[in-house]
């Protein structure tokens, strides 16, 4: 369950994606979000601090907080959200397709940081769709020792929902890589690729909030639908 400064901080969100603030726009100031949410001050500033943070807003003292530029937020691959969650966040109306589920080994070749072998795995791959195009295969290895099944519900909805509301755990972090390659031919038919056109391919290795490591995942994505952008803030210590 969310607690108060998170569901202000998705809201405000929600009110910049959407337009309702705009890029250059000072959001309300901390008297008018209190009276707005009817939640305290500190609860307020919370919610901010995450807004700065995560590069919807610059914070500037004495003056507010002003509404930055958000073109980046098109398939961040720096975070760890959901698809289900940035569907519903930009409001893609996308489709999931199930290609199949079946039991496996990880792959560790494919992943630079798979150091031990023979991982045994629920391989569950998946086709996203937006607007009748197909734009991302995801390929999911959940290991076995943590996550010992996965239902056809939760791979048509979310893994993650799955993992966190379901069996109660908490996904933490990952590593990532980034690379262009060649795809095989199960995706370019799946991507419906005509010619050699090659797929962006974001590889993850993701831990839960106790350090085990839960999953690797490959994230195919057409070139010309795929966007990398990042937000980084210094923090000097």
């Amino acid at each position: 369950m969310l607690n108060k400064h998170e569901i202000i901080y998705r809201d405000l969100t929600q009110k910049i994606v959407h337009g309702i603030y705009q890029k250059g726009d000072l959001i309300p100031s901390e008297n008018e979000l209190c009276e707005l949410y009817g939640g305290s001050r500190e609860t307020i500033r919370k919610a901010v601090k995450d807004l700065n943070e995560n590069g919807f807003v610059q914070t500037i003292r004495g003056k507010g907080s002003i509404v930055l530029d958000l073109e980046r937020f098109v398939f961040p691959v720096s975070g760890l959200t959901s698809y289900k969650e940035l569907d519903a966040s930009l409001h893609m109306h996308s489709a999931t397709r199930v290609i199949g589920i079946s039991d496996t080994l990880v792959p560790a070749a494919k992943f630079e940081f798979a150091t031990e072998l023979d991982l045994a795995a629920t391989y569950i791959e998946r086709v996203r769709v937006v607007h009748d195009e197909p734009i991302v295969v995801d390929r999911d290895y959940l290991l076995k020792d943590v996550v010992t099944a996965v239902p056809l519900a939760a791979a048509q909805n979310s893994l993650y929902e799955y993992v966190e509301h379901d069996l109660g755990l908490e996904v933490s972090y990952a590593r990532k890589i980034i690379t262009v390659e060649q795809p095989d031919t199960e995706v370019q038919d799946l991507l419906e690729l005509t010619g050699n056109e090659p797929v962006v391919i974001v590889r993850s290795e993701v831990h839960l909030n106790d350090t085990t490591l839960f999953q690797f995942t490959e994230s195919l994505h057409r070139i010309d639908k795929f966007k990398f952008t990042d937000f980084a803030r210094r923090h000097v210590q």
